[in-house]
């Protein structure tokens, strides 16, 4: 039987342009430790997706005639060497990374921006860059080519004639614009899932948090925002959506904000005014989980899906990322378990990574606590952040059982669990079929 040829390593010069190697392979790494990619987890470069290149960082590759896994630091071109750095793919949504991208992490000089890193290589036979990864979502509506930046501008402008004064339009308005976000995008094209941040603090202080970081660190990719917008301003964005949008869904807790349940009250009394004006569309929350009580009075105010995020189902490592203040894992985990106890759809934003959510201890964790609380849906984000910074401050040692066996062994375990990118409407929560398998097509 003839043996797969392995993908050609990809190397970049000072520049940034993008080379394979002529005889050198594709490495990856699973937390600290390079690896073989194994080649079912080996998948095209999804479209609309991007490669950049991980500054003055060498790349670590497969030698087959060594058989070795080595450090190129030059490679010849011509009678001259050059000095090569490494290169990550940050794939389009929906897809799940298995490998980090192997490099010498050592010698890294700056703190990388917070970008999820993924493995990827030259596949020869087929002439496509390959990345290690899997897809978990085949919802296409956050893919780039749905946002067209020249259609945005006048729907902006129409809607901040429409409702002067609402400053909570005026913060999505800043972020469709200025931060691109696709959620706050979708509010002004008027379909899909549009955002609803409510909260200027959080009591979680997160490694990798999107809207604030201190000044040593890599730079926060938005501000957070900065006052909390009364029920009246919620309504007034939310309820034209859930009444006239496509697939509407309405999310409180986005990357532009804290942790919405800072301001339970505030939330549950906006999306109670939601429900009596309207039976169609599905209102999201999205949170850490820290106060049990004020999750149930939420479910009761009348939330049709919770999100909880997490990066491990350990405490120990829980702690490591989330930092909490004032509230403890088992304080999420009771608001996991009592969210699907009121019968709402109940997900987890399970933020990963290779390595450390494959981690023998970490899959063991996972599946009693999947059993302890009858989540519904895990949706398998990539964690954005320094993958070795991440991994130093995780503790981690040593290589993962594999991102895709972990897939495979919690869906033999709980066939009815669902994997997922996305939040999802309700009409959506359990779509046919989705026993029979990831993923859901």
């Amino acid at each position: 039987m003839k043996r797969k040829i392995l993908p050609k390593l990809l190397y970049a010069d000072a520049k940034g342009n993008i080379f394979d190697h002529p005889f050198l392979c594709m490495a990856g790494m699973s937390g600290p430790e390079a690896v073989l990619p194994e080649g079912v987890e080996l998948i095209p470069l999804p479209e609309d997706s991007r490669l950049f290149t991980i500054p003055d960082t060498p790349p670590i590759a497969w030698d087959p005639k060594q058989r070795r896994f080595i450090t190129v630091d030059e490679v010849r071109e011509g009678r001259r060497s050059i000095k090569v750095q490494a290169v990550s793919a940050f794939m389009a949504p929906g897809y799940m990374r298995t490998l980090l991208p192997a490099c010498d992490y050592r010698r890294k000089k700056v703190h990388l921006p917070l970008w999820s890193y993924t493995a990827v290589g030259w596949d020869e036979e087929s002439e496509r860059f390959v990345v290690a990864a899997s897809r978990v979502d085949g919802n296409e509506n956050w893919l780039p080519r749905n946002y067209d930046d020249r259609k945005l501008d006048p729907l902006v402008r129409r809607m901040l004639g429409e409702m002067p004064g609402n400053r909570l339009l005026e913060q999505l308005a800043r972020c469709a614009v200025d931060y691109h976000c696709f959620a706050a995008k979708n509010l002004f094209f008027r379909r899909w899932e549009a955002p609803l941040p409510t909260s200027p603090a959080c009591n979680s202080r997160c490694l990798g948090c999107i809207s604030l970081q201190p000044s040593d660190c890599c730079p926060s990719n938005h501000e957070r925002i900065g006052f909390v917008p009364t029920p009246e301003e919620i309504v007034e964005l939310a309820l034209p959506h859930l009444l006239s949008a496509p697939e509407p869904i309405v999310s409180y807790g986005q990357g532009c904000e804290g942790d919405p349940i800072m301001q339970a009250d505030t939330v549950a009394e906006a999306t109670r005014r939601l429900k009596k004006g309207s039976a169609r569309g599905t209102v999201n929350f999205n949170s850490n989980g820290s106060f049990p009580d004020r999750v149930r009075m939420l479910c009761d105010a009348g939330m049709d899906s919770m999100r909880f995020s997490m990066n491990s189902v350990r405490e120990e490592q829980y702690n490591r990322y989330y930092r909490p203040v004032g509230y403890r894992f088992a304080d999420v985990t009771e608001s996991v378990r009592s969210a699907r106890e009121r019968g709402l759809f109940t997900m987890i934003n399970y933020l990963v990574s290779p390595g450390v959510t494959d981690d023998p201890a970490e899959v063991e964790a996972l599946l009693k606590f999947i059993a302890a609380t009858g989540v519904d849906m895990i949706q398998m984000r990539n964690l954005s952040i320094d993958p070795d910074f991440y991994n130093q401050r995780m503790v981690v040692r040593g290589r993962g059982i594999g991102m895709y066996r972990l897939l495979e062994l919690v869906k033999r375990e709980f066939p009815r669990i669902q994997y997922g990118y996305f939040n999802r409407t309700r009409e959506n929560f359990h779509p046919a079929g989705f026993e029979k398998g990831w993923p859901i097509p």
